[in-house]
């Protein structure tokens, strides 16, 4: 799967998706652009994606900044030295702080090494994120989707995302989370680009953001 290089190759592509869905097209129309969301490739991202499990994502980012302002640098061996305590004072539950303790023990112990890692195509990445506990496919969608920018990324578990489908009818209402997937096929191979306009769509019509 390739990646997509920058923000001119991503405009030319948001076009593209355009041209296969007029509702898309709409968004472009009335919303402009969406941006070409970014976050880096490191641990801290992988802590902030965890946060943002099942929960809102204000209060995901909340957690997160008491977590860099308890430690400063949000690094594998700043959160080792946390306690349980600690961590739950940044709002970590019980659950997100066994799962960011595992993943900071993988770096530290070299058992993971997220440099190596960005490097692999997306289907190695996925497998070895997967084998961390706390790390769902969600989790690797967000992270090889916004992170490291692979084209054909659809994450069927990003409830805005499904959301964003319904609202613009592009499927039926009665309509599967399978059925949506099929769908979203014809956007292949830049389904990563369809679902920004559709975080774009969703974020828009509730003054949100995305960071």
């Amino acid at each position: 799967m390739k990646k997509i290089k920058d923000e001119a190759e991503f405009l030319v592509l948001c076009d593209w998706c355009a041209g296969q869905e007029s509702a898309l097209d709409t968004v472009i129309r009335k919303y402009a652009y969406p941006p070409f969301w970014h976050r880096d490739p490191n641990f801290a991202t992988l802590v902030l994606t965890i946060l943002e499990q099942q929960v809102s994502l204000a209060s995901a980012k909340a957690a997160f900044v008491r977590l860099r302002e308890r430690v400063g640098e949000i690094t594998p061996e700043n959160i080792l030295k946390l306690s349980d305590e600690e961590l739950r004072s940044c709002s970590f539950s019980r659950q997100k702080t066994v799962y960011t303790r595992l993943l900071a023990r993988e770096i530290v112990d070299k058992k993971l090494d997220l440099d190596a890692l960005n490097q692999l195509p997306e289907e190695s990445i996925r497998e070895s994120l997967l084998r961390l506990k706390g790390i769902g496919h969600w989790t690797v969608d967000m992270y090889v989707l916004m992170s490291l920018h692979f084209s054909d990324i659809f994450p069927p578990g990003d409830l805005a995302t499904i959301k964003a489908v319904y609202e613009l009818k592009l499927v039926p209402p009665e309509a599967s989370k399978e059925e949506i997937i099929r769908y979203m096929e014809k956007f292949a191979p830049y389904r990563s680009v369809a679902t920004y306009i559709l975080w774009h769509s969703y974020i828009q019509r509730r003054q949100l953001t995305l960071e």
